[in-house]
């Protein structure tokens, strides 16, 4: 019998006692927080899953689920949604702290129903799994007996920083945080100053709801013994920093991007499939019509908007390096319509010498051969798509992990040059020209390219059967499976259903000599 493949002992394949039957194939039930940079790693990582064998039922909010712009439909993944209170979305203004505690409650419900209905009819979840942000999934998951993992979502650098503050470290952080030279030194890490720390430990944090939740989330972490915690990174990547904390087993089972832009797999598996924002397609004629390695393409993500002095500097840079770019500038939201002060000055210039859209399908554009340059504001999912397509970066981090993502970037990994902003906070359109001129020219940018090659290999070897996150998630999905059947087959014992001689066979593979 193998079990790793999941198939149906055929010993229970006829069993009249359904109430107690074997569940071989894993159902997993998995829960993200209502982001862009949430949503999609957690469903390329169902997607994943279901490779390996297991059912999936994604959860998520109905306000996230309604603005999904291409729901995926691979056999064995089903969704289920929930209200969280804001069922048109967070709009500016909102108060947080509510709204944490809003989807908190509702959520809690809602997960505890829907793992007690499923066992109801007899389809019971295997183990939950569930992003950052969401740690009540977990309080959940121990009160119904489930096993339960987190999706750590950034990168296992910014896990060991925010451990190291609430155990022992916080003042060492704190009295360094507003002096920029100041070096910061944490057990397994790289030597730090305040402009690598995830913005939320900066005096300039306004965003008072998150450390609460994440020290919640690493306390309730730390009680359990050795809790697992899968980490959107992969071991070559990140190595150090996956073993800096003992009290944690931090498996990397990424990058966590389509198969068909990563190790080839599965041509099919093109986009993470749960895009919020809708995208135009006359952009990939333009790139199919520039040079190989002469375009620049610029995001910045999902959440961030830059200030109009930042977006003309920009401009500025763009306008002065000469060279073609594609420039995701996002539309109003609610279809408002752009006011003539917030417009660039210099915007029929801009159409002339570039390509503006409103959102694009970033994978496609950061695979295009046309691709030299990428220029992000390092969001985690943004860094891992272009090292997976073996893009150099312009590092342009603004807050959140995002400065700790640059200095990976700059430093750790040679794949890209960070911008330096002026003592205002604002990257001058001469800066933005400095470092396109260093990626795309000859020297130092040669070794960087180079460097992204090689990144791009080792991710690709790290996703592909036989490679260190394939093996990894395989391990958590078997060790997983293998729980719940012994349990299984105790309760078939102590009714009696079983000879002796059936449950040594049965047990045998799972004993340890």
């Amino acid at each position: 019998m193998n079990v790793s493949k999941f198939e149906q002992p055929e010993p229970f394949a006829q069993s009249s006692y359904s109430q107690y039957t074997i569940m071989v194939r894993p159902h997993f039930l998995l829960i993200t927080f209502p982001a862009q940079g949430h949503i999609n790693p957690g469903l390329q990582f169902a997607k994943r899953l279901i490779r390996l064998g297991a059912h999936v039922t994604f959860v998520t909010t109905v306000a996230a689920r309604r603005r999904m712009a291409k729901i995926p439909d691979p056999n064995g993944l089903s969704f289920s949604t929930f209200s969280d209170g804001y069922d048109d979305g967070f709009k500016d203004g909102d108060d947080a702290g509510n709204y944490m505690s809003e989807i908190k409650r509702r959520g809690s419900q809602a997960l505890t129903d829907l793992v007690v209905s499923s066992a109801n009819e007899g389809r019971p979840f295997t183990g939950l799994v569930y992003t950052t942000f969401l740690p009540w999934a977990g309080d959940v998951a121990s009160e119904l007996h489930l096993p339960s993992a987190v999706i750590w979502i950034q990168p296992a650098m910014v896990l060991d920083i925010y451990y190291y503050f609430f155990n022992g470290y916080g003042d060492v952080i704190r009295n360094s945080s507003n002096d920029p030279s100041c070096p910061i030194q944490l057990p397994g890490l790289p030597l730090l100053t305040s402009r690598d720390l995830p913005s939320f430990l900066l005096a300039s944090n306004t965003h008072t709801f998150v450390l609460p939740t994440l020290q919640e989330q690493l306390e309730a972490l730390g009680k359990e013994s050795k809790p697992i915690i899968l980490v959107n990174t992969f071991d070559a990547l990140e190595l150090e920093a996956l073993r800096a904390i003992e009290k944690f087993n931090l498996i990397g089972i990424g990058p966590l991007t389509p198969s068909a832009f990563l190790d080839g797999k599965d041509p099919s598996d093109t986009s993470f499939g749960g895009d919020l924002f809708q995208s135009s397609k006359d952009y990939m004629e333009w790139l199919d019509s520039k040079p190989k390695s002469s375009v620049v393409y610029v995001s910045f993500g999902t959440l961030l908007v830059l200030s109009k002095q930042q977006m003309e500097e920009i401009a500025r840079g763009l306008l002065d390096s000469g060279r073609p770019f594609l420039w995701v500038i996002k539309a109003k939201e609610n279809g408002e319509e752009e006011k003539q002060e917030d417009k660039l000055s210099c915007m029929e210039e801009l159409e002339e010498k570039g390509k503006i859209v409103p959102w694009c399908s970033q994978l496609e554009v950061l695979s295009h051969p046309s691709l030299g340059c990428f220029v992000t504001h390092c969001g985690w999912n943004s860094t891992l798509e272009g090292l997976s397509c073996g893009v150099p970066v312009v590092a342009f981090p603004q807050w959140s992990d995002q400065g700790t993502n640059a200095k990976l970037i700059e430093d750790m990994w040679k794949t890209g040059v960070r911008v330096a902003a002026n003592e205002d906070g604002i990257v001058g359109g001469d800066e933005i020209k400095r470092c396109l001129e260093l990626i795309l020219g000859g020297g130092r940018g040669e070794d960087i390219r180079r460097n992204a090659m090689k990144w791009k290999a080792l991710a690709a070897e790290a996703a592909t059967e036989g490679g260190s996150s394939y093996n990894n998630l395989k391990a958590f999905v078997d060790e997983i499976v293998q729980g719940i059947f012994q349990v299984t087959l105790l309760v078939y014992i102590s009714l009696g259903h079983l000879g002796s001689w059936m449950c040594t066979l049965l047990l045998l593979p799972f004993w340890t000599f």
